[in-house]
């Protein structure tokens, strides 16, 4: 197949392209390559990605339309996967204009692409961080989410809306993905899997928030990409869940459906790094919320996703992949 994947040199995008590639698909792929994090990380993924002949890559701002038109002129693409976006949930209190251009102006770009130039499935990334205030869990897609808490979760609710219009108005097939606390290999510095790893290793304190005592549901990066691909691949007819629309509109969570309290997973990466952390122990950030669990029957029923990966396990291949990355700088004696 055609495909398109948006935020390539993110770290989920490039996981779900390297996968779209083995399998044989022909992948265009774009990313602006911003300065959020390291720009020497994002190129060093788009390096494991070009030497397939597969693999074609331009570097593009979703928020110009122009150029997102011309890309789906000369595309014709089977299936998009959308996962460019302004990440970061802290980042979004202090450049807020930033999530509005990528998140909202952006995804209204892609929308108006798969509208003049018809796709036969659009999958795109949301967020857990959708379920803002909600205190029910586990959280299901069937909960309301009329209270983001962040402008980055917001921007995501607003995402969900947008793509429900376009299955509605123009009958394209959307599929919104609520990732939950995606780690693993190439991960993003700004997560706490990363940033405490490198600040460990580097005997630096970590800033653990609300003590410690906060959940989160990790999922390992493996996992996610298997759920992605097997929504992919089926594209929807109807809302369904008792839904008053007829749209071919889906949401679905996907997360390990094991959340994991912060300081548990800091006592198995300090096993897996073989060093004690040093803990700034902090109150609760403004935008975090205390616990993230996901529902994921829905995505287990209608696609048979099954998270397979414990946090030990996907915290003993992401330090793997870290010391491998940034290998150890060797004292030298004198």
């Amino acid at each position: 197949m055609e495909l398109l994947v948006t935020g390539v040199a993110g770290f989920i995008g490039m996981h779900v392209a390297a996968r779209l590639l083995r399998a044989g698909h022909n992948v265009t792929a774009v990313d602006n390559l911003s300065d959020y994090y390291d720009v020497r990380l994002k190129q060093a993924r788009l390096n494991v990605l070009h030497p397939h002949r597969n693999f074609r890559f331009f570097k593009m701002d979703l928020a110009d339309h122009e150029k997102v038109n011309a890309l789906f002129e000369g595309g014709k693409f089977d299936r998009v996967i959308h996962l460019a976006a302004q990440a970061g949930v802290r980042y979004s209190l202090e450049n807020p204009h930033v999530y509005i251009q990528s998140n909202v102006v952006g995804f209204t770009n892609i929308l108006e692409a798969c509208r003049r130039f018809p796709v036969k499935h659009l999958v795109y990334a949301s967020s857990s961080s959708v379920y803002g205030a909600n205190k029910k869990m586990p959280f299901s897609v069937r909960d309301n989410v009329d209270h983001p808490i962040s402008l980055y979760a917001a921007s995501k609710k607003a995402n969900e809306l947008m793509a429900h219009a376009y299955s509605h108005l123009f009958q394209i097939p959307t599929t919104g993905l609520r990732f939950f606390t995606v780690y693993g290999p190439w991960g993003r510095p700004d997560m706490a899997i990363f940033s405490f790893t490198q600040a460990i290793l580097a005997g630096k304190p970590i800033d653990v928030f609300n003590h410690g005592k906060m959940q989160r549901d990790f999922t390992y990066i493996d996992d996610i990409v298997e759920g992605v691909l097997l929504v992919a691949d089926r594209p929807p007819t109807a809302c369904g869940n008792n839904s008053p629309s007829s749209a071919p509109y889906k949401l679905y969570n996907i997360g390990n459906h094991q959340p994991v309290e912060l300081m548990k997973v800091i006592e198995a990466l300090e096993k897996c790094l073989g060093k004690t952390a040093r803990k700034n122990m902090l109150s609760m950030q403004p935008g975090d919320v205390l616990a993230t669990f996901a529902d994921v029957d829905d995505l287990m029923r209608d696609t048979g996703f099954r998270p397979a990966t414990p946090v030990e396990v996907g915290l003993e291949r992401f330090v793997r992949w870290y010391h491998s990355y940034y290998p150890p700088v060797k004292e030298s004696r004198a």
